[in-house]
């Protein structure tokens, strides 16, 4: 990964910019220390952790899970029959 400092990231911000867009990720330093890292919108960090689906197979719904309880519901509320 390119590491660029600001100095040279001011200069040369579009062509920065484009090459991130393009997926090539870059590092802004100042005085050789790193500060930030540039990476496009829709590309996840390398550090990411994506929850999305992290449990799937290990937890079923019932097929009544929009039914469950209402019974003890319904007698709460005096609606029971």
């Amino acid at each position: 990964m390119e590491t660029v400092n600001i100095h040279e990231a001011k200069t040369h911000l579009s062509r920065l910019v484009e090459k991130a867009a393009r997926g090539e990720p870059f590092i802004i330093a100042k005085a050789g220390k790193p500060l930030v890292k540039v990476v496009a919108l829709d590309q996840p960090s390398e550090t990411e952790k994506q929850r999305f689906g992290f449990m799937t197979g290990q937890i079923v719904v019932p097929d009544d899970f929009d039914r469950m309880g209402s019974d003890e519901i319904e007698n709460l509320f005096g609606t029971g029959a």
